[in-house]
C-alpha cells in the first residue's frame, strides 16, 4: 500500500470532496429556483439529491480521516464551474456534470486507489458512480422535458401522481389543480422513465 500522505488517492479524494460539497449546494440553490416556479416535485427531488451529494462528501471525508493524518489544509488543483440559478441550463450543466463523475473521474480515481492499495476507496468510487449515473439520468429527463414544455404533458396517458395527497389519474397530462387536495400542478411526480 503506497503511503497515504505520497498517494494521488489522498489528492483525489480531497477533490471528490470538495467537487461533492458544491454539487450539494448547485442543487440547493436549482431546488430554491424550482420552489420560485411552483415546481415543488422538482424542488424536492433536487433537495434529495443534494442530501445525496453531502452523503457522498461525507465518505470522502471520512476517508481522508481515516488514512490521512490531521492537516490545516489539502492544496488541490481543480475546477470550480460556476453556472446560473436558472433552471435551464443549471440541470443541464448538473446532469452533464454527474455524467462526468460516473463516466470518467471516478472510475479513474478507482483504478489508482487500487493500484495504490487502496481497495476499499476504490470500491466506494465506483458505487458512488452509480449513484451519479442515476443523478445524471433523472436530471437529464427533466431538463429536455421543460425545455420541450413537456413537464406536465405525455404522448400517451400515464399514471400521474400527486406527491402532496397521493391523489392518481390517469391521462396525457394532470389536472392543472389536484382535485382532492387543490394543490396546483407542481407537486405531480414528473415520470422519469427514459
Amino acid at each position: 500500500m503506497k503511503n497515504f500522505e505520497e498517494s494521488q488517492t489522498k489528492i483525489n479524494l480531497a477533490r471528490a470532496f470538495a467537487g461533492e460539497c458544491q454539487d450539494g449546494a448547485r442543487y440547493q440553490f436549482l431546488a430554491q429556483e424550482a420552489k420560485t416556479k411552483n415546481l415543488n416535485y422538482i424542488k424536492d427531488l433536487l433537495k434529495t439529491l443534494a442530501k445525496n451529494e453531502m452523503s457522498h462528501a461525507k465518505i470522502f471525508y471520512d476517508f481522508l480521516i481515516k488514512y490521512g493524518k490531521s492537516e490545516k489544509n489539502i492544496d488541490i488543483q481543480a475546477g470550480y464551474p460556476i453556472t446560473t440559478y436558472s433552471l435551464d441550463p443549471g440541470l443541464k450543466f448538473a446532469s452533464d456534470a454527474e455524467f462526468s463523475q460516473f463516466d470518467s473521474i471516478y472510475p479513474a480515481f478507482a483504478r489508482i486507489a487500487r493500484d495504490e492499495g487502496y481497495d476499499e476507496v476504490a470500491d466506494q468510487f465506483l458505487r458512488i458512480a452509480t449513484v451519479e449515473d442515476c443523478h445524471n439520468k433523472q436530471l437529464k429527463i427533466i431538463y429536455e422535458k421543460l425545455k420541450n414544455n413537456k413537464l406536465y404533458k405525455e404522448k400517451n396517458p400515464i399514471k400521474w401522481k400527486c406527491s402532496k395527497c397521493g391523489y392518481e389519474e390517469t391521462s396525457k397530462q394532470p389536472d392543472t389543480i389536484c382535485p382532492l387536495c387543490k394543490y396546483d400542478i407542481g407537486y405531480y411526480m414528473i415520470n422519469l422513465e427514459e
